[in-house]
């Protein structure tokens, strides 16, 4: 009896053509900005001391109370699958004394993450982002320099419907004022036993609770706008203004929060509507200047995002664009015949390494089944070659938009095609 057949873990997804293809050039349109900017690549185990995200992340965070995938080790160890990017970068930056050169250092990576939510449209239990990080400045231009391009990122990808939100969350010059104010405000609300804990330990934690009964109690909740010192204002405000210079649009949005307790000061969210309200945030970030100490390290003040690859590609599909990356081959080469196909696969090779993307027919297909393959595969222009052809030299090129044939030289192949392709 066959075995049944075994399925991706609920929550994910296999990526296959032409997605995956779809994936990569995602990764790669917002890895451009980074790498013209300055940003060096940065590549992080995929599971870190589980510690490293309790005291990063926030102990009282969802991700670290629902959502992490934390196991034992056979020797003893107590790991996590990375939920988030930023503390294993800031982790790698201190173990590996970039902090002790020069400053800022620019960082940028791109990797799985794993959180265990209820599966849904957006929300994946194992999803992709890219990542971008400098280290080590409180300069607001910091802060302008990363959102203007995320932004240029997601306009490479052609996407209009992007919204920038931003937000101040203080420094410990503004905070606990704001905290007294709000736990005041909070604990005047009829709440359930676990968000009433939650209002002692973490109030801030409370704004980002989603559900709808909440959000309606917090209309007429405190904000932090009204409790910034005069340095935090000043900071915000220079953002605001460098943002505006660049001609990158904005709006304030003074409730915005994160899950993640390391933001301080600027905090911002990159939203889509046309992913539904629960998925609309695509990407986001903030500053964290005090990240560094929590994790054993010095201080390090900080800023940086993480984009999600997984709603940026629904967000290109509800703007009805084309996958990007999907443009499958230039040249699709058809042997008939044994010593044709090992002659043509010579050719293909060559025309490879010229940087002409091509393939071949395989298997012994007969000539209309491998025009459908032509077809099917995207390719400009067609190459066949049949017995006859060998002997006399030859090659059937075939414009597959036009129809149009002609032979050229077996000699002159590579040469002819690569240059009419970069034509």
């Amino acid at each position: 009896m066959n075995q049944p057949l075994f399925r991706a873990p609920r929550g994910t997804f296999d990526l296959i053509p032409p997605r995956g293809e779809a994936v990569l050039a995602v990764r790669e349109a917002m890895a451009e900005p980074l790498s013209r900017a300055g940003f060096g690549y940065v590549e992080t185990p995929s599971f870190e001391d589980t510690q490293l995200f309790v005291r990063g992340v926030g102990e009282s965070t969802d991700v670290v109370t629902k959502e992490m995938y934390s196991f034992t080790t056979r020797g003893g160890d107590d790991v996590t699958l990375r939920p988030e990017g930023t503390a294993p970068v800031v982790r790698a930056a201190l173990e590996n004394g970039l902090h002790r050169g020069a400053l800022p250092v620019k960082l940028w990576y791109s990797g799985s993450f794993y959180r265990y939510e209820r599966p849904q449209k957006g929300r994946y239990r194992h999803f992709s982002q890219v990542g971008a990080e400098t280290l080590g400045t409180e300069d607001p231009a910091s802060d302008a320099e990363v959102i203007v391009l995320a932004m240029d990122a997601y306009r490479a990808l052609g996407l209009t419907g992007v919204r920038l939100v931003i937000n101040s969350l203080g420094s410990d010059e503004s905070r606990p004022a704001y905290r007294a104010a709000l736990q005041d405000f909070l604990r005047r609300l009829d709440l359930d036993d676990a968000t009433a804990k939650r209002v002692e330990v973490n109030p801030l934690r409370v704004l980002d609770d989603k559900r709808p009964e909440i959000q309606a109690a917090l209309a007429d909740a405190p904000v932090i706008a009204d409790f910034l010192s005069k340095g935090d204002r000043a900071h915000h405000d220079a953002v605001r203004t460098l943002l505006a210079d660049a001609g990158v649009a904005f709006d304030d949005d003074p409730r915005l929060v994160r899950g993640l307790d390391y933001y301080t000061r600027t905090l911002f969210e990159f939203i889509h509507d046309g992913l539904g309200a629960a998925q609309s945030a695509i990407g986001g970030g903030g500053r964290y200047d005090g990240l560094a100490e929590l994790i054993g390290g010095p201080r390090l003040p900080s800023v940086g995002w993480a984009l999600g690859v997984d709603r940026t590609l629904l967000a290109i599909e509800a703007e009805g664009l084309p996958l990007p990356g999907t443009a499958g081959v230039d040249v699709y080469a058809v042997p008939l015949g044994e010593a044709a196909a090992a002659r043509l696969f010579g050719v293909v090779t060559e025309l490879r390494r010229a940087g002409v993307r091509a393939d071949l027919a395989v298997g012994g297909r007969g000539l209309k089944g491998a025009m459908k393959a032509a077809d099917r595969s995207g390719a400009q222009v067609a190459i066949v070659v049949g017995e006859r052809d060998l002997a006399d030299g030859v090659a059937q090129v075939k414009d597959l938009g036009t129809g149009d044939q002609r032979p050229v030289p077996l000699a002159d192949l590579v040469t002819t095609l690569s240059a009419a392709l970069d034509s």
